[in-house]
């Protein structure tokens, strides 16, 4: 676009794993001036990159820089002729504000660029073992947030089905909150949920339980963010997969995962 010589791009790290990038997020690194990136972004990612590096991630409220104030970086630094990478954990547009990043370059005039990545909601349970989705089993997922919103809107988990599975993110400090909406939506007690900690890296730990169970059982084991939350009967296919209870590489790459 004329008048604006930098760009923008809007790039996926991917789950946790640094080697889950896309081969064309790491080309976009390579090519940038400046690196605006996440809390949950593996920092072996950036050893390599010539580029000028910044934090600008969110963890649990506390937010190194206002969104606002992010949008506007990345604007003024496109503007000032540099290629601004934004690297994000997961996908960028999965329930990580890219679409709200990449609506002010659109408006603002700015080049951009969307570079998939592999979405923690899909990623994560597998390399702990569990297929968000599986024949006779589950035929569908929805991914929620389970982080709450100022106006206490309820979350937007749907009713009971038990060929659907429920992915929940950021969901382990508001776990009082979607179990009240389980049970109010008809989910059995005995429907297995799943906490996959610190998915597809050297620490990533699960804790399994139930719906009836999780309030007791989540904290006495330690569970902790960051966290990807499953809930439906594919966790039960775990088993299978993973019959040692651990060990061996699962799904993207990295280690099963210890089960508590």
């Amino acid at each position: 676009m004329e008048g604006v010589s930098g760009r923008v791009v809007l790039v996926g790290a991917g789950p946790g794993a640094p080697d889950l990038i896309t081969v064309r997020g790491q080309r976009a690194l390579e090519e940038a001036d400046v690196v605006l990136y996440d809390a949950l972004v593996d920092l072996r990612i950036l050893a390599n990159v010539r580029a000028e590096c910044t934090f600008v991630g969110k963890r649990s409220g506390r937010h190194a820089l206002p969104q606002d104030e992010i949008c506007a970086l990345l604007v003024r630094l496109a503007k000032a002729g540099k290629t601004v990478v934004r690297l994000k954990g997961g996908d960028p547009l999965v329930l990580g504000r890219g679409g709200e990043e990449a609506a002010v370059c659109a408006r603002e005039g700015v080049p951009f660029e969307i570079v998939p990545g592999v979405t923690s909601a899909i990623a994560v349970p597998a390399a702990a073992g569990i297929p968000v989705t599986h024949r006779g089993i589950a035929d569908s997922f929805v991914v929620v947030s389970a982080h709450c919103s100022q106006d206490g809107a309820a979350l937007s988990i749907p009713p009971y089905s038990p060929a659907t599975t429920v992915v929940l993110l950021m969901g382990v400090a508001t776990l009082p909150i979607w179990h009240r909406q389980l049970v109010a939506l008809g989910y059995p007690a005995d429907c297995p949920i799943a906490f996959v900690m610190e998915g597809t890296t050297d620490s990533q730990r699960l804790v399994v339980t139930r719906v009836g169970d999780v309030l007791e059982r989540a904290p006495s084991a330690g569970v902790r963010s960051p966290a990807v939350i499953v809930i439906g009967d594919v966790v039960g296919i775990r088993g299978q997969l993973c019959p040692d209870g651990g060990g061996g590489g699962v799904g993207a790459g990295g280690p099963a995962g210890k089960e508590r």
